[in-house]
């Protein structure tokens, strides 16, 4: 009997990440070898901003580089400083920062954040909403390089503890350190029941 569970198929994988490199060499390392760990679990399509620059950049190039397509989504204020990547597959310049992140959730198969700011915590904190809304049922990983996310891994068990976050929820986020640990959990994600399906006691 095999009890392995059944990886999911993740064609399209949307990355979260900062624009600027940060400090650490394992966090641009971890986006120049991004594409090739893609391409060994079957991905064809990286999912973006459009960005050129630090993390963002680098991710493209190493995507580009393995063979897969790449699909950028870049707002116009943006697109107009010249801040969009110019040998994507494909490049969308959009209105708005919301329908930015509509588009890149369409296009998904999954969800991976790495490193960044403060946009990049804004865009897997809303991925992570619209999961327990029940909006999606598509993985999101957070590659923990160096501990970086320890403290917002921390504060979501928290969340958990003073009665503002259930389990099943919290464990929507699913965390490693490297990049092969955490696509493999990835690939065997079950999402929970949505929350707006369950009564108040459930919750």
């Amino acid at each position: 009997m095999n009890d392995r569970p059944k990886l999911q198929t993740l064609r399209s994988v949307c990355v979260f990440c900062g624009s600027s490199n940060g400090t650490e060499p394992a966090f641009q390392a971890a986006a120049d070898g991004l594409g090739p760990a893609l391409k060994a679990i079957g991905v064809e399509w990286v999912v973006y901003g459009g960005g050129s620059t630090g993390l963002m950049g680098r991710v493209a190039d190493s995507a580009l580089a393995a063979g897969l397509k790449v699909y950028g989504v870049q707002p116009d204020f943006l697109d107009a400083r010249e801040r969009s990547h110019k040998r994507l597959t494909e490049l969308e310049v959009v209105p708005s920062m919301h329908l930015r992140k509509q588009k890149m959730s369409e296009r998904a198969d999954a969800f991976l954040t790495l490193p960044g700011g403060i946009g990049t915590l804004e865009e897997l904190c809303e991925i992570f909403t619209w999961a327990q809304l029940g909006l999606h049922r598509k993985p999101v990983g957070l590659l923990n390089l160096l501990g970086y996310y320890d403290p917002l891994l921390e504060y979501f068990d928290r969340m958990v503890t003073y009665g503002f976050q259930a389990q099943q929820y919290r464990d929507i986020v699913v965390a490693a350190p490297d990049l092969p640990t955490l696509l493999g959990r990835m690939q065997t994600y079950q999402g929970p029941e949505p929350y707006l399906n369950l009564t108040p006691s459930q919750v």
